[in-house]
């Protein structure tokens, strides 16, 4: 009897051992489950997507092959070496079997890069409509996952100008900006999001809109991706001929040579040729951005065309082409905002004020403006700057350009010394007979750095820009010097005499903001 006990017993004891030693492996189950789970990144529900339109068209439909085919083409292209940081690029957008191979050398200055938004420009290939439009949906669907719109940067620049409008109905079946996004999956690091952009074919000036809406609103780690195409279906002969040429206008930074050259090449009726640029406003508006930004280079990085791959036509070709624009790297950057130090060497000031000099002697003795051949490369690099004129030693004219723009510096100080010889509005325009009496100063800017202390501005350093709404007013750093004021007496003739606001704005109203700049001056005498 006591062993039947003892049997029931351990029966008993080896049940919930078992049942123990399964519920722990049950637990351990549920928790690792539970682990991975909560590493993967979890993905936003939304309500609006934006579904493929040319996946399997354009490129592969399936994941693993789309990924495959990309790694493909960046494994052929070198990355090459880019100074500075990248701030846009410009990618072709045909099928992949055509164009990808050209857009590999851009987006391989993206690998392994962190972005927060990618800003892709073209003109709609699907619809014509006024003004400019932005998709409203939530996510775009790729084969290789969801990407995020970024609405709060979409909804910026909507709200900027009246010309840039939500329309998700003419993104539904364009390919353009589609087709750069699995590349940006596969180069990119982490997540990003995306503003879709289509300017409507109006041929009017609605890119500057833009240019400004983005200017004012782009973060330091987006990026802005111009989708376009080149010469369509000319020879292969004219499309290398014509595209190169346009890749040279491009790169000047010039956007009045590039609309000319389109127009140019149109008169000349080549055979075949139906468009220069299928995304111009996209180009226009990152050309346009270059200068404004301050950005300071521009790389070809390949040109090809359709003719060039095996199964191409020479008879009748689209052109491609991959361009990279940088701005300085960071820590020249930040030396530049904190002063522009000795950037001139006495040859190059010397350079600066003789064209300031045979300018203004040129425009008021028969109204013309000089040319001038400049091979310095720092003279052609995009500064902001003022010409100051000076008669017996009393000040005869001044006007300036603060920010950077899409001339070299050269041309901005012979541009400057015909505005400040006869545009002044506080002095008549200047005449041959006082030629002889005048001598020239020029300033040439840092970029203008917002700063939330007037306290932290340093007389005889820092130029100021002070803005309220329509109303401004700058002052150079040497006005300080020339007028011995105290800092205060600085700000107060600001407000006051240049932008006709209260003395004591610049501390006790919170809608003024203040910029300082500094400047490389240099004068005749």
């Amino acid at each position: 009897m006591i062993m039947k006990n003892d049997n029931e017993k351990c029966k008993i004891f080896n049940f919930k051992l078992q049942f123990c030693i399964f519920t722990f492996a049950f637990c351990i189950l549920i928790l690792t489950a539970c682990t991975k789970q909560a590493d993967k990144p979890m993905e936003p529900k939304f309500q609006n997507i934006r579904q493929p339109a040319v996946a399997g068209q354009f490129y592969p439909v399936d994941k693993e092959e789309l990924k495959s085919k990309i790694e493909e083409y960046l494994l052929a292209v070198e990355k090459q070496k880019v100074e500075g940081n990248i701030k846009a690029i410009i990618v072709p957008h045909a099928g992949y079997d055509f164009s990808a191979p050209v857009a590999a050398y851009s987006f391989k200055q993206l690998q392994d890069k962190k972005i927060n938004t990618a800003i892709i420009i073209c003109n709609s290939h699907t619809a014509y409509f006024e003004g400019i439009a932005i998709d409203e949906s939530d996510a775009w669907q790729t084969p290789l996952g969801l990407i995020e719109i970024d609405k709060e940067l979409a909804k910026k620049l909507v709200k900027s100008d009246n010309v840039i409008k939500y329309n998700s109905n003419v993104h539904k079946d364009d390919h353009t900006l589609e087709v750069q996004l699995p590349f940006l999956q596969t180069v990119l690091a982490g997540q990003f999001k995306i503003v879709p952009i289509l300017f409507g074919n109006t041929r009017d000036d609605s890119y500057k809109k833009l240019v400004r809406a983005l200017a004012d609103n782009l973060d330091k780690d987006d990026i802005v991706i111009i989708s376009t195409d080149m010469s369509h279906y000319p020879s292969y002969e004219d499309a290398n001929r014509v595209d190169k040429q346009t890749l040279k206008m491009i790169k000047s930074a010039d956007i009045l040579k590039l609309e000319s050259h389109v127009k140019e090449v149109e008169s000349q009726n080549i055979a075949g040729e139906q468009t220069v640029l299928c995304g111009i406003d996209g180009v226009k508006t990152v050309m346009e951005l270059y200068g404004l930004l301050g950005w300071d280079k521009i790389e070809v990085l390949k040109y090809a065309n359709s003719g060039d791959v095996a199964i191409g036509d020479k008879d009748s070709v689209v052109g491609y082409g991959a361009v990279v624009f940088t701005s300085p790297p960071a820590p020249l950057l930040r030396k530049e905002r904190g002063a522009i130090g000795n950037m001139l060497n006495e040859e190059q000031k010397k350079e600066l004020l003789n064209i300031a000099r045979a300018t203004v002697e040129s425009y008021a003795r028969d109204g013309k403006v000089p040319k001038f051949d400049v091979n310095d490369e720092r003279l052609k690099w995009k500064k902001g700057a003022f010409v100051t004129i000076h008669k017996d030693s009393k000040l005869r004219g001044c006007i300036g350009q603060i920010a950077p723009s899409g001339k070299p510096l050269w041309q901005v100080v012979r541009d400057m010394a015909v505005a400040a010889c006869s545009k002044d509005h506080r002095f008549s325009p200047v005449s041959k007979k006082e030629l002889d009496n005048i001598d020239y100063e020029v300033s040439v800017l840092s970029i203008p750095e917002k700063i939330n202390n007037w306290q932290d501005i340093e007389l005889g350093k820092h130029g100021i820009i002070l803005q309220k709404g329509l109303r401004s007013g700058v002052f150079l750093p040497q006005v300080a010097d020339e007028t011995g004021w105290s800092k205060e007496e600085f700000l107060s003739q600001l407000c006051w005499q240049k932008a006709g606001l209260a003395p004591d704005c610049y501390k006790n109203d919170s809608d003024v903001e203040l910029k300082v700049f500094t400047a490389q001056v240099f004068r005749e005498k």
